[in-house]
Protein backbone atom coordinates (compact mmCIF):
# COMPACT_ATOMS: atom_id res chain seq x y z
CA UNK A 1 0.00 0.00 0.00
CA UNK A 2 1.14 3.53 -1.07
CA UNK A 3 1.99 5.83 2.34
CA UNK A 4 1.23 9.22 1.60
CA UNK A 5 1.91 12.93 3.94
CA UNK A 6 1.46 16.34 3.54
CA UNK A 7 4.53 18.39 2.48
CA UNK A 8 4.75 21.73 3.37
CA UNK A 9 6.94 23.83 1.36
CA UNK A 10 8.17 27.33 0.94
CA UNK A 11 9.86 29.22 -1.76
CA UNK A 12 11.41 31.30 0.46
CA UNK A 13 12.95 28.21 2.89
CA UNK A 14 16.15 27.42 2.16
CA UNK A 15 15.60 24.94 4.37
CA UNK A 16 12.52 23.72 2.38
CA UNK A 17 15.20 23.42 -0.41
CA UNK A 18 17.58 21.13 1.37
CA UNK A 19 15.11 18.36 1.99
CA UNK A 20 13.31 18.30 -1.36
CA UNK A 21 16.00 16.11 -3.02
CA UNK A 22 15.68 13.33 -0.40
CA UNK A 23 12.14 13.42 -0.50
CA UNK A 24 12.48 12.83 -4.56
CA UNK A 25 14.69 9.93 -3.83
CA UNK A 26 12.56 8.74 -1.34
CA UNK A 27 9.31 8.52 -3.82
CA UNK A 28 11.57 6.75 -6.28
CA UNK A 29 12.93 4.12 -4.19
CA UNK A 30 9.98 3.68 -1.99
CA UNK A 31 5.97 2.92 -2.31
CA UNK A 32 5.23 6.54 -0.80
CA UNK A 33 4.09 9.87 -2.39
CA UNK A 34 3.80 13.20 -1.19
CA UNK A 35 0.74 15.78 -1.06
CA UNK A 36 2.32 18.67 -2.17
CA UNK A 37 1.12 21.87 -0.47
CA UNK A 38 2.81 24.95 -1.17
CA UNK A 39 2.48 27.73 1.92
CA UNK A 40 3.31 31.87 1.80
CA UNK A 41 6.53 31.98 4.03
CA UNK A 42 6.20 33.11 7.79
CA UNK A 43 7.42 37.03 6.59
CA UNK A 44 4.10 36.74 4.52
CA UNK A 45 1.62 35.23 6.80
CA UNK A 46 3.34 36.68 9.96
CA UNK A 47 5.28 39.55 9.00
CA UNK A 48 6.39 40.66 13.09
CA UNK A 49 7.34 37.54 13.22
CA UNK A 50 10.91 38.82 12.66
CA UNK A 51 11.07 41.62 14.61
CA UNK A 52 10.14 40.14 17.72
CA UNK A 53 13.06 37.51 17.93
CA UNK A 54 16.28 37.69 19.49
CA UNK A 55 19.06 38.90 17.58
CA UNK A 56 21.07 35.64 18.13
CA UNK A 57 18.06 33.61 15.99
CA UNK A 58 19.37 35.59 12.30
CA UNK A 59 22.93 35.64 13.28
CA UNK A 60 22.57 31.61 14.06
CA UNK A 61 20.44 31.13 11.07
CA UNK A 62 22.53 32.54 8.69
CA UNK A 63 25.21 30.48 9.76
CA UNK A 64 23.49 27.23 9.88
CA UNK A 65 21.92 27.32 6.77
CA UNK A 66 25.55 27.73 5.42
CA UNK A 67 26.91 24.43 7.03
CA UNK A 68 23.73 22.26 6.70
CA UNK A 69 24.02 22.94 2.76
CA UNK A 70 27.49 22.09 3.07
CA UNK A 71 26.67 19.09 5.33
CA UNK A 72 24.42 17.24 2.60
CA UNK A 73 26.64 18.10 -0.37
CA UNK A 74 24.43 20.77 -1.82
CA UNK A 75 25.46 24.33 -3.11
CA UNK A 76 23.99 27.52 -2.01
CA UNK A 77 23.43 30.99 -1.89
CA UNK A 78 21.07 33.54 -0.79
CA UNK A 79 18.91 33.98 -3.34
CA UNK A 80 19.28 37.11 -5.65
CA UNK A 81 16.92 38.15 -5.54
CA UNK A 82 14.99 37.22 -2.65
CA UNK A 83 11.71 35.88 -3.18
CA UNK A 84 10.26 38.18 -0.35
CA UNK A 85 10.26 41.76 -1.09
CA UNK A 86 11.35 43.46 2.47
CA UNK A 87 11.51 47.17 2.91
CA UNK A 88 15.41 47.26 4.45
CA UNK A 89 14.24 51.07 6.13
CA UNK A 90 12.08 50.04 7.88
CA UNK A 91 12.90 45.99 8.42
CA UNK A 92 9.06 45.48 7.25
CA UNK A 93 7.48 43.31 4.37
CA UNK A 94 4.92 45.31 1.57
CA UNK A 95 1.97 43.66 0.95
CA UNK A 96 2.81 43.99 -2.39
CA UNK A 97 4.85 40.96 -3.10
CA UNK A 98 5.50 39.78 -7.02
CA UNK A 99 7.47 37.08 -6.50
CA UNK A 100 6.38 34.71 -3.49
CA UNK A 101 2.70 34.90 -4.45
CA UNK A 102 3.39 33.49 -8.19
CA UNK A 103 6.53 31.20 -6.94
CA UNK A 104 3.71 29.55 -4.08
CA UNK A 105 0.45 29.78 -6.77
CA UNK A 106 2.34 28.16 -9.63
CA UNK A 107 3.62 25.23 -6.76
CA UNK A 108 -0.05 24.70 -6.35
CA UNK A 109 -0.60 24.48 -10.14
CA UNK A 110 2.24 21.85 -10.46
CA UNK A 111 0.99 20.07 -7.56
CA UNK A 112 -2.47 19.41 -9.17
CA UNK A 113 -0.85 18.74 -12.34
CA UNK A 114 0.99 15.88 -10.03
CA UNK A 115 4.27 17.08 -11.28
CA UNK A 116 4.40 18.58 -7.26
CA UNK A 117 7.74 17.76 -6.12
CA UNK A 118 9.25 18.12 -9.13
CA UNK A 119 8.35 21.86 -9.25
CA UNK A 120 9.93 22.34 -5.55
CA UNK A 121 13.35 20.90 -6.44
CA UNK A 122 13.74 22.71 -10.21
CA UNK A 123 12.42 25.72 -9.16
CA UNK A 124 14.04 25.30 -5.74
CA UNK A 125 17.18 24.61 -7.09
CA UNK A 126 17.29 28.00 -9.01
CA UNK A 127 16.30 30.36 -6.66
CA UNK A 128 19.01 28.59 -3.96
CA UNK A 129 21.89 27.23 -5.29
CA UNK A 130 23.64 30.16 -6.66
CA UNK A 131 23.88 28.81 -10.13
CA UNK A 132 22.34 31.88 -11.32
CA UNK A 133 21.61 35.69 -10.17
CA UNK A 134 18.32 36.77 -11.37
CA UNK A 135 16.47 33.84 -11.30
CA UNK A 136 13.03 35.96 -12.05
CA UNK A 137 14.68 36.91 -15.37
CA UNK A 138 14.87 35.95 -18.94
CA UNK A 139 13.82 32.19 -19.48
CA UNK A 140 15.27 30.51 -15.85
CA UNK A 141 11.97 30.04 -14.62
CA UNK A 142 11.08 28.77 -17.69
CA UNK A 143 13.83 26.05 -17.90
CA UNK A 144 13.36 25.14 -14.43
CA UNK A 145 9.80 24.51 -14.95
CA UNK A 146 10.04 22.58 -18.28
CA UNK A 147 12.56 20.67 -16.31
CA UNK A 148 9.48 19.39 -13.83
CA UNK A 149 7.45 18.30 -17.82
CA UNK A 150 5.82 21.67 -17.50
CA UNK A 151 4.75 24.84 -19.16
CA UNK A 152 5.58 28.08 -17.39
CA UNK A 153 3.08 29.62 -19.85
CA UNK A 154 -0.09 27.25 -18.81
CA UNK A 155 0.71 27.32 -15.84
CA UNK A 156 0.79 31.50 -15.51
CA UNK A 157 -2.48 31.47 -17.83
CA UNK A 158 -4.36 28.75 -15.42
CA UNK A 159 -3.85 31.09 -12.52
CA UNK A 160 -4.76 34.47 -13.98
CA UNK A 161 -7.96 32.90 -14.67
CA UNK A 162 -8.77 32.54 -11.18
CA UNK A 163 -6.46 34.33 -8.40
CA UNK A 164 -8.46 33.50 -6.15
CA UNK A 165 -8.72 29.98 -6.15
CA UNK A 166 -4.75 29.84 -5.68
CA UNK A 167 -5.16 32.31 -2.94
CA UNK A 168 -7.82 30.15 -0.89
CA UNK A 169 -5.87 26.81 -1.71
CA UNK A 170 -2.69 28.68 0.08
CA UNK A 171 -5.16 29.55 2.48
CA UNK A 172 -6.35 26.47 3.53
CA UNK A 173 -2.82 24.56 3.27
CA UNK A 174 -1.50 26.95 6.14
CA UNK A 175 -4.32 26.08 8.45
CA UNK A 176 -3.91 22.51 7.54
CA UNK A 177 -0.19 23.00 8.38
CA UNK A 178 -1.30 24.70 11.77
CA UNK A 179 -3.65 21.98 12.36
CA UNK A 180 -0.74 19.25 11.41
CA UNK A 181 1.55 20.40 14.48
CA UNK A 182 4.16 22.86 13.53
CA UNK A 183 4.09 26.74 11.81
CA UNK A 184 7.22 26.08 9.83
CA UNK A 185 8.82 24.65 6.90
CA UNK A 186 9.36 22.47 5.71
CA UNK A 187 6.61 20.40 7.62
CA UNK A 188 6.02 16.45 7.05
CA UNK A 189 3.35 15.62 8.33
CA UNK A 190 2.43 11.50 8.31
CA UNK A 191 -0.09 9.54 10.15
CA UNK A 192 -0.82 12.90 11.76
CA UNK A 193 2.63 13.40 13.26
CA UNK A 194 4.74 16.11 12.40
CA UNK A 195 8.58 16.05 11.21
CA UNK A 196 9.04 19.76 10.98
CA UNK A 197 12.59 20.53 9.64
CA UNK A 198 15.41 19.27 6.83
CA UNK A 199 16.86 17.58 9.94
CA UNK A 200 13.74 15.05 10.61
CA UNK A 201 14.04 13.56 7.83
CA UNK A 202 15.21 10.07 8.64
CA UNK A 203 12.91 10.30 11.68
CA UNK A 204 10.12 10.71 8.69
CA UNK A 205 11.48 7.87 6.76
CA UNK A 206 12.00 5.53 10.40
CA UNK A 207 7.94 6.29 11.40
CA UNK A 208 7.36 5.76 7.53
CA UNK A 209 9.46 2.08 7.74
CA UNK A 210 7.43 1.50 10.82
CA UNK A 211 4.13 1.56 8.93
CA UNK A 212 5.08 -0.71 6.26
CA UNK A 213 7.25 1.23 4.24
CA UNK A 214 8.11 -0.92 1.11
CA UNK A 215 10.81 -0.66 -2.11
CA UNK A 216 9.62 -0.49 -5.35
Amino acid sequence: MTLTYDLYWSFRSPYSYLVTPRLIALERDFDVAARVRPVYPIAVRQPDFFTSNDPLWLSYFLRDIGRSAAFVGMPFRWAQPDPVVMDFATRTYPLEQPYIHRLTHLGVAAAERGHGLAFLEAVGRLIWSGEVSGWHEGDHLARATAEAGLDLAELDAAIAAEPERYAEIVATNQTAQRDGGHYGVPLMVFEGEPFFGQDRFDQLQWRMEQHGLTRR
